[in-house]
């Protein structure tokens, strides 16, 4: 191993001994007072607002980003800036989540005295207990590190560290009391690939006009010419109640070629009872039933309300243009 390669897996080393000290305390002595900042967080009326200064609020950042995707607004608030006027930004109703592994940040005093004289709610996460900060504040969250990764014990690395794992150990937290769901999550993440993975077959499917429509008893001549210009390659056969009775893909077409095909109804070409989704079912699952259908893939699914009632049409292509 190089000598670059050995001090990085050292550091790693330390960070991660770090890591398993601070769950071994939270299962421990120090799960009271994590119990206590969850309750407050989420009793909240107002904004969860984070804050720290230097590599502290560079974690601060993060962290509010954190909480404000996974359901519980909050953001990032500059020590610095708030005691030039940025004060006004924090409400009664709020709660202060404040960051500084000495606890002795001269840059929070003027927010700790805010917070102080309007009784806002003060959540300290330090590594000094009996800090300035975690005199003020109302629950202390030690993250216990008592030394710096770094060689020559200085740079913040093993205390960001901890103070991050911390914020992601509060997120976590607040997402299973508030029974936070993928559903939700989705709804925060329109955009990339993670919204990609949490569209609904709701969100993709084609609905109204777009759907090539059938009753039973038309004939497949010009059933035919409706999958012709919605160009999805399929015909839906529903009721007057729009229920579903059935699917008519190509293979069902090659199945029943012959010189009566067109005289022939959509009842008897179609496959009754298909596979179907409803419109909560993710795109991704609903891709995978295509693919993996036994007796062969498919390139559509009905989508249906619990009733069996035809929503809209779900096609292969429109999972895996966002996949």
């Amino acid at each position: 191993m190089t000598d670059a390669a050995a001090e990085g897996a050292r550091v790693l080393r330390e960070e991660a001994a770090a890591l398993q000290a601070l769950a071994g305390r939270l299962d421990a002595e120090l799960a009271p007072a994590f119990a206590e900042a969850v309750a407050i967080l989420d009793e909240a009326e107002g904004r969860i607002i984070v804050t720290g200064m230097g590599k502290s609020g560079h974690v601060g950042a993060k962290m509010a980003a954190t909480f404000a995707s996974t359901g519980s607004p909050s953001f990032f608030l500059h020590p610095g800036e708030a005691s030039h006027g940025d004060l006004g930004m924090v409400a009664g109703n709020d709660v202060v989540l404040a960051l500084s592994h000495t606890g002795g940040t001269r840059e929070l005093s003027d927010l700790l005295a805010y917070c102080d004289d309007h009784d806002v709610p003060l959540i300290a996460i330090t590594s000094r207990v009996d800090s300035l900060l975690g005199s003020a504040a109302r629950v202390v969250l030690s993250t216990g590190v008592e030394r710096e990764a770094c060689p020559i014990g200085l740079a913040p690395m093993t205390s960001t560290t901890a103070t991050l794992a911390l914020g992601d150990a509060l997120a976590a937290a607040l997402m299973q009391r508030q029974g936070f769901t993928s559903a939700d999550f989705a709804r925060f993440h329109p955009g990339g690939k993670l919204g990609s993975r949490l569209l609904t077959a709701g969100k993709l499917m084609h609905t109204g006009d777009a759907l090539p429509l059938t009753g039973p008893t038309t004939a497949m001549a010009d059933a035919l010419i409706v999958m012709s210009s919605k160009r999805l390659g399929h015909i839906v056969v529903v009721d007057a109640q729009q229920a579903l009775l059935g699917i008519v893909s190509d293979g069902d077409i090659r199945r029943h070629m012959g010189p009566d095909l067109m005289d022939r109804s959509v009842a008897e070409v179609m496959t009754a009872a298909p596979l179907t989704v409803g419109p909560e079912t993710l795109a991704s699952g609903a891709l995978e039933l295509m693919e993996r259908r036994p007796g062969g893939s498919i390139t559509a699914l009905p989508v249906v309300d619990d009733g069996g009632r035809l929503l809209g049409l779900l096609h292969l292509h429109d999972c895996l243009s966002h996949a």
